[in-house]
């Protein structure tokens, strides 16, 4: 049998055993060993007061774990955990200087990004209201230390390319938090207005157009998603990652079943996927715009009562929309309201939906009194040559020969 090795754990924090390998190889000498015991109560009477007091004696005994544990973060950090590099550095600073470098290390980590969310992002450097924090993590261990500052490097990776992203597109880091958006949206967004060849950041109306450009295109040349060629090497992975999630989504983007509005604003796994600036007054336009060119297109611009009464008749029929009507289409029209009656509200729907906002009162009270005057001729049974509703449609309508 071969005789196992043993290997045996040192519990002794980083500091001692660099301390206790620099006496024996002869790097530390007494002097500077009397300079360590000189700092060393000046170092925790500074730590206990920082986090509490120095007048009692378990804060400075914590004190001094803190002060021994910040000294061995800083040391075996620096140096690989390569005791001769930090006996050497113990040699060549002071003792009071190793304490402050593992103290810097965690307030540049507690300052360092938790969440991708512009929404939740705090100041980008270290405050006072972050001590306790501080105080927690000057107790913990070169390995905790190591898993947190890689978890929040991927973060801050992430929110560095969103911003590269937002900047290229004419926006900044306010802009960001001020949306509260998460930085993996802006990201996706980004790439696909690069797909579309788009400049800017959208709102909702210019996102909404460019899904339907994308969906238009997708045939015979479907949207690439290639990563920017200016993007910085640091930012390639990361961004990279987020393609692959581009890629997975674009099947449901391009979907033409579902509108846009649905699929990103509606639907929970899309909702806060993708990033658009929030601007209700350029919605509140666009929505106008599209109702009015419905209104004129339908109107074909005539704003006169017997216009527009011919359209909402028409309308509330089902029939095609018509401002002026022939004398057989006035008839039918009649026929079809004795046999299927007449949907006065999908004259009304039409009216709240397109009309200027500014006339859909008048526009509404001049469908209803006609509703209530007509109906009866236009219901009755004992007008068989369609005299009397024809006389009335010519009368109120636009009935032509």
């Amino acid at each position: 049998m071969k005789p196992q090795s043993v290997s045996l754990f040192d519990a002794r924090p980083f500091f001692e055993k660099a301390l206790v390998y620099g006496v024996q190889h002869g790097i530390l000498d007494s002097a500077k060993l009397e300079g360590i015991r000189n700092d060393a109560p000046k170092g925790m009477v500074q730590i206990a007061r920082y986090f509490g007091t120095e007048f009692l004696r378990p804060e400075l005994e914590k004190a001094r774990d803190r002060m021994v544990n910040l000294v061995s973060l800083f040391l075996e950090d620096s140096s690989g955990g390569d005791l001769r590099k930090a006996a050497e550095s113990l040699r060549d600073h002071s003792f009071l200087s190793r304490s402050k470098g593992g103290s810097d290390m965690l307030k540049a980590l507690i300052a360092m990004p938790q969440n991708s969310h512009f929404g939740m992002h705090e100041s980008a450097e270290f405050t006072e209201e972050q001590i306790p924090l501080l105080a927690k993590w000057s107790l913990r261990t070169l390995a905790d230390y190591q898993a947190e500052y890689a978890l929040r490097s991927q973060i801050a990776l992430l929110v560095d390319a969103a911003i590269w992203f937002a900047e290229a597109l004419g926006k900044d880091l306010s802009d960001l938090e001020e949306a509260g958006k998460d930085a993996e949206a802006v990201i996706r967004t980004g790439l696909l207005l690069l797909a579309a060849r788009r400049k800017d950041m959208p709102d909702w109306v210019a996102f909404e157009k460019l899904v339907v450009a994308l969906r238009k295109k997708q045939g015979a040349n479907p949207p690439t998603l290639a990563l920017p060629k200016d993007l910085p090497e640091a930012y390639r992975d990361t961004v990279e990652r987020v393609r692959q999630s581009v890629l997975a989504d674009l099947p449901r983007i391009l979907d033409p079943g579902v509108t846009p509005r649905k699929l990103f604003d509606q639907t929970p796994a899309f909702m806060g996927r993708y990033f658009w600036l929030e601007d209700a007054l350029s919605e509140v336009d666009h929505f106008e715009r599209t109702a009015c060119a419905t209104w004129d297109k339908a109107t074909g611009g005539h704003s006169d009562d017997s216009s527009l009464l011919t359209l909402f008749l028409c309308l509330a029929t089902g029939s095609a929309a018509k401002t002026l009507l022939t004398e057989k289409a006035a008839a039918t029209l009649v026929r079809k309201i004795r046999k299927s009656g007449l949907q006065a509200p999908l004259a009304e729907h039409f009216i709240l939906s397109h009309a200027p906002h500014s006339h859909q009162s008048d526009y509404l009270e001049l469908w209803e009194a006609f509703v209530a005057d007509a109906l009866p001729t236009l219901h009755s049974d004992f007008d068989y040559a369609l005299k009397d509703a024809l006389a009335l449609l010519r009368r109120e309508c636009n009935v032509g020969p």
